[in-house]
Order: structure tokens, then C-alpha cells, then sequence
């Protein structure tokens, strides 16, 4: 992508419509619940019937997933415009590519998002040329180990559990990442991201002015979430049939019997469902009043955030099938050994 000089607008207009534009991105962000609260109280169905919440999950993650994939996007292709994707890789790869998994999986610590939510940072990063293994390491952390999780599991269950938690769950992010990273599996990528992975933004001997950025970040945003909207959709639409269906008496019998499986079987129970930390949780603590072993249980909350099914449709239209099934199977192995492990120190 080329950054070239525009001519019109001067640029204080064009920072003062940018800001117009990101208090108007915020101002609608905090609308959302509103929104879908009353969007479907206009709805001939009860709003806490199966339907009902499947629709309200629905109307409010696809605005939601939408508004972060274009701010995230958009900021992305202006942080472009003064790194170029080769100076970028300089900087966190070779040797600092074991450091920059542990810098991406501690930033996601400190962002409570879901897996889908935290598609567009990962479609940002992989844009901007960060190398493949440091933005999984971000992708697996942020839904899986973030300050909601270690709060409600802190309360729930204590400190020790709550801190062992973070420990694995950091190293899982750091480790698969890292892992991933290993493997070189950039030619795995879907070809159009291959593409803007590799190319370089080439700036004039002059730097941009804020305008020239501006429409760089503008430009990203077309291309990106262009081709990527309706997967986000659909994979939003599946989570919502799972959010409102999903069959918790069945997942409490898989559980809750004292078997070496237990913990496969939940990770695999897991994975076809959708939510975030906050409300998988008080879903936890459910399946631990009815007697699940506390290492299944987290197993099967770490699959559900960490290797959700919406997450994996979403992903589809960026990563090949090849390189979803790696990081299907290393993030799962890490899950395994969490949940095998904390069976075994808390039994």
C-alpha cells in the first residue's frame, strides 16, 4: 500500500471530522445494549425465551464485533503509515519473538473480550505485519485470561485457584503462540491477508501529512472489513443459536462423572458453544455445585472462550483450514494439560 500525498481538506478539517467521527464510533458503542434491549422488546417473542435471547445476543454482538473491527482497522492502517510491515516484524521477531508472545498475551490480560471480539485486533495485527505466532499468543489470551475471568473465579473460588488459572492460562497464550510462530506458517493465510502481510508501506521522502494517514487508515478499513463483514455475521449468528440453546443438564452429566475423559470430552463439549468469561462463569459455578471436577469444568470454560465455534467460522475467511486446525490443536493440547493438571493439585 502506497501512502500519497491528497490535496483538499485542510488537515485541522481533517482532524477535527476524525474526531467528530470517533466520539459519534463511541457514542454508538454505548448504545448497543440499549439497542438490542429494545429492538427486540418490538419482537412478538419473550425476551428471555431460548429465542428471545438468541435474538438479543444476536442484534447486540454483530454491531458490537463491527464497530470494534473497523476502529481497530482503521487505527491499524494509520499506525501503517509510520511503520512499514518489515520495520514492524524487526521488531518483535528472531530473537524477540519469545518476548513479544509475552508482551501480546499480557495485553490481552487486560482486555475483556470474548474470542470474536477479539478477531478484529488479531485481523489489525496480522495487517500490520506483527508476526503470526505473537498475534496468536493475543488472540488465545485476550478471551481466555483477562481481569473478568480472574475476578469472578477469584470470588467463586478463591486466590489460588484464581491465580494458578493465570499462570496456565498465560502460558498456553504464550507457549502455542510461540509454538505457532515456530512452525512458519505464514503461507498459510488466506491470500489476500498473505498479501497485506507482506506488503510495505512506502513512504515518501517526506512524511505524510495527517491527512495522507488519515485515508490510509480509511483505505484499510475498506479493504478489510470489506471481505470480512459477512463472515463475522454468520459466525455471529451461530453463537447466538448456541447462547440461547445450549444444553447445560447434558453438559453437568458429562462433568460430573469421574473418568479419565471428562476432560476431552468437555474441551469437545466446549468448543461448538460461544461466550465470554462473564457469563460462562456463573455457568462454572453451576457444574461445581453439582459435583464436576474443578479441572473439567475449566477445561471446558477455557474451550468455550478460548476455541469457540463463531470464533473458528470468523477466522475462516483469514486463516486456511490447515492453519485453524493447528492452532485448534496446540491451543486445545494446552487446554488438556490444564485441565488434567488442576484435577490433579485440586482434587
Amino acid at each position: 500500500m502506497r501512502v500519497t500525498t491528497l490535496r483538499g481538506p485542510s488537515p485541522a478539517l481533517w482532524l477535527s471530522a476524525t474526531l467528530a467521527a470517533l466520539l459519534a464510533w463511541a457514542a454508538l458503542y454505548s448504545q448497543l445494549v440499549p439497542f438490542s434491549d429494545w429492538a427486540v422488546s418490538l419482537l412478538p417473542i419473550e425476551r428471555h425465551s431460548h429465542l428471545g435471547e438468541s435474538v438479543a445476543f444476536f442484534l447486540y454482538d454483530v454491531p458490537k464485533v463491527l464497530l470494534l473491527l473497523v476502529l481497530v482497522v482503521f487505527a491499524m492502517g494509520v499506525v501503517r503509515s509510520f511503520f512499514s510491515p518489515e520495520r514492524t516484524r524487526a521488531l518483535l521477531a528472531g530473537r524477540r519473538e519469545g518476548a513479544g508472545n509475552a508482551m501480546a498475551a499480557s495485553l490481552g490480560v487486560l482486555t475483556p473480550f470474548c474470542s470474536c471480539s477479539a478477531v478484529p485486533l488479531f485481523i489489525g495485527f496480522v495487517s500490520a505485519g506483527v508476526p503470526l505466532g505473537v498475534t496468536f499468543s493475543f488472540l488465545i489470551a485476550a478471551p481466555m485470561v483477562n481481569e473478568v475471568a480472574l475476578g469472578l473465579l477469584f470470588a467463586l473460588l478463591g486466590w489460588k485457584v484464581a491465580l494458578t488459572y493465570l499462570g496456565l492460562g498465560l502460558g498456553i497464550a504464550i507457549a502455542a503462540g510461540w509454538v505457532i510462530g515456530r512452525l512458519r506458517l505464514e503461507s498459510w493465510l488466506e491470500p489476500w491477508v498473505l498479501r497485506i502481510h507482506a506488503g510495505a508501506v512506502e513512504l515518501e521522502e517526506a512524511a505524510p501529512a495527517w491527512p495522507d494517514r488519515i485515508r490510509a487508515g480509511l483505505d484499510s478499513v475498506r479493504e478489510i472489513v470489506g471481505r470480512v463483514w459477512y463472515w463475522i455475521i454468520a459466525g455471529i449468528a451461530a453463537g447466538a443459536l448456541i447462547h440461547g440453546y445450549a444444553p447445560e443438564d447434558l453438559l453437568a452429566a458429562i462433568m460430573g462423572r469421574d473418568a479419565w475423559w471428562s476432560v476431552p470430552a468437555a474441551v469437545l463439549v466446549g468448543i461448538p458453544m460461544y461466550s465470554n468469561a462473564a457469563g460462562i462463569i456463573p455457568v462454572v459455578e453451576a457444574l461445581l455445585g453439582k459435583g464436576a471436577a474443578l479441572g473439567t469444568v475449566l477445561a471446558f470454560m477455557m474451550s468455550v472462550i478460548a476455541l469457540s465455534l463463531p470464533e473458528l467460522i470468523i477466522l475462516r475467511k483469514v486463516l486456511s483450514v490447515k492453519l485453524i486446525a493447528v492452532f485448534v490443536g496446540v491451543v486445545g493440547s494446552g487446554i488438556l494439560v490444564v485441565g488434567f493438571l488442576f484435577n490433579l493439585l485440586f482434587a
